[in-house]
């Protein structure tokens, strides 16, 4: 196997979706495997790679399916293992791969195993983090600061304390029993001997505790981490690990694993990370009409194995996490994003991407434009690629997780059931509503944002220098533009972003190119020839180009 195709990620996009959200099968008012195996069409017809499922497996649904209660089986609502396999192998016919979300740090209270736990059965005694006093980790910070005034939860049926980094119905699992690390494993070679492409696993900074430290990336998470690795890449060679870690850029850097002296040395924990800081900070240069965020925390971010890559994303299944971010800049984005106090959640935002930016299609396809160009593979959250809104009434993540829009049909397309029987209602309010925005009315339009988005993928897949070229600022253009260079094998491409609402001229110092001249890829014009001096470009509001040089 070539480098390039045991590396496939990096010039891959992927797709995240909600499988209740995406389409249903059965007509019960709940997506399935089965409305979505026969939407896979479209999938392939957007483009993407590779799907990203979230959490599939049995489960009270308290948070969305991240509280499993049974990691070998498939939620009934989603239908059954045969399912599951018959969608995997469809995916994979029409050359698609699919990641599942792998939740290694904690499971339902519902579980047999907690259960057994709270009653002191062996062998799970010992399964979970308990505390006769619930005082211990004093460090460890909550992170649902909205629902739970402690990580500790006084169990009365055993009475001690048990230990969640999550919700209080989520008990983290414990790590120091190596029964515990053996399970997960079991669990991870379960799904990839069913044919899966990898896991994106949720939470992994928490896996550990230790008195006097903050219980995250501790150096034990890690230890356990290169572990699973080696089982991927021993017993699945070709399989991925996309790490949620949602932390600064250097305290990521270590889930790649390899030498953090010689980024040349390959990496030995996760192919993937996700760059959460980045996101934030496009919301934050767009508003500020100044590239300075994102040029310092990509300036920042440390340089990672050769043989791993970033993941970037504009919105994705939860809050827009602020956490990566001042208190001051805090403020500062929930003041210009998030002006309701509904539209908060947490340390973030749940609004969607098109109602963030005002339903702007301008701003809308400048992010994606952020989005396809800089380094990392894109994540694509479903239904952003129509521009779909949010619904910030309903419960907790959930206005964001609301049906696809297929069509101007009875429920959007989504279902057949009726509308009172849906998992969720459909988007019904101007100007989101499913009878203006939806897939089959952009299909049918040529000029719409799902054609912009499939013409972003279609160029991004026919110039291998944005999954793995290098990355250079060019800093001499006013602070509205974003102007930068990517070089791999030869090729070099030229990015540029207007992030404000006025044209902007551009004179770029590009002497180390003359002679040559420069091709806008999404367009093929062809633009004058690059001299001895300044080489001049101007760029409407928002406007954005990508010159091949």
């Amino acid at each position: 196997m070539s480098e390039e195709s045991s590396t496939w990620y990096k010039d891959a996009v992927f797709y995240e979706l909600y499988i209740r959200a995406f389409a249903d099968g059965n007509g019960d008012g709940k997506g399935d495997f089965a409305g979505l195996t026969a939407r896979l069409d479209y999938l392939q017809e957007l483009g993407v790679d590779c799907i990203w499922l979230l959490p599939m497996y049995g489960s009270p649904l308290l948070d969305d399916g991240y509280d499993i209660a049974d990691f070998y089986a498939i939620h009934p609502d989603y239908g059954t293992l045969a399912d599951f396999c018959t969608f995997i192998a469809a995916a994979h016919a029409r050359g698609l791969r699919v990641i599942v979300d792998l939740v290694l740090n904690h499971t339902s209270d519902q579980h047999p195993w907690f259960q057994a736990s709270r009653r002191c059965q062996e062998p799970y005694t010992d399964y979970y983090v308990w505390s006769k006093t619930g005082q211990e980790y004093a460090n460890a910070r909550i992170i649902f600061l909205d629902s739970e005034p402690s990580n500790w939860t006084f169990d009365p049926l055993r009475g001690e304390y048990y230990w969640h980094r999550f919700f209080f119905h989520q008990p983290d699992l414990n790590y120091d029993n190596p029964a515990v690390q053996a399970e997960m494993l079991r669990v991870m070679r379960y799904w990839l001997d069913l044919g899966i492409d990898g896991f994106r696993a949720d939470a992994v900074p928490y896996l550990f505790e230790r008195a006097g430290t903050n219980c995250e990336n501790l150096p034990e998470t890690h230890a356990f981490l290169r572990r699973v690795r080696a089982v991927a890449d021993t017993e699945y060679p070709g399989k991925i690990l996309l790490a949620e870690a949602n932390q600064w850029p250097e305290d990521v850097r270590p889930y790649f694993g390899g030498d953090p002296v010689d980024p040349c040395l390959p990496g030995d924990e996760f192919n993937l990370g996700f760059h959460f800081p980045v996101m934030p900070r496009l919301y934050m240069a767009l508003r500020q009409h100044d590239r300075s965020a994102i040029v310092d925390i990509l300036q920042r971010t440390p340089p990672i194995p050769g043989n791993c890559q970033w993941c970037t994303f504009l919105r994705n299944h939860d809050e827009l996490t602020l956490e990566m971010v001042t208190e001051e800049e805090r403020q500062y984005l929930w003041r210009e994003y998030a002006p309701e106090p509904r539209m908060r959640l947490n340390l973030g935002i749940r609004r969607r991407l098109a109602p963030l930016v005002d339903n702007d299609r301008r701003r809308i396809e400048l992010l994606n434009s952020l989005l396809f160009t800089l380094p990392g593979s894109p994540i694509i959250y479903y239904g952003d690629e129509i521009g779909m809104g949010d619904n910030i009434w309903l419960p907790d993540r959930n206005g964001v997780r609301t049906p696809m829009q297929w069509d101007d049909g009875p429920n959007a397309g989504f279902s057949t059931s009726p509308a009172e029987s849906l998992y969720a209602p459909v988007i019904t309010a101007p100007p989101y509503d499913y009878a203006c925005i939806n897939v089959a009315a952009q299909r049918a339009d040529p000029g719409s944002l799902l054609h912009t988005i499939r013409h972003f993928i279609q160029v991004r897949k026919l110039h291998p220098v944005f999954g793995r070229g290098d990355l250079c600022f060019l800093l001499g253009p006013p602070r509205p533009v974003l102007a930068f260079l990517r070089s791999y094998g030869g090729a070099t491409l030229l990015a540029l972003h207007n992030l404000s609402d006025g044209r902007q001229s551009c004179a770029l110092d590009l002497s180390a190119f003359i002679g040559q001249v420069p091709c806008d890829l999404l367009n093929d014009a062809t633009l004058p020839a690059i001299g001895a001096g300044p080489y001049a470009v101007e760029l409407p509001a928002y406007g954005y180009r990508w010159l091949g040089i």
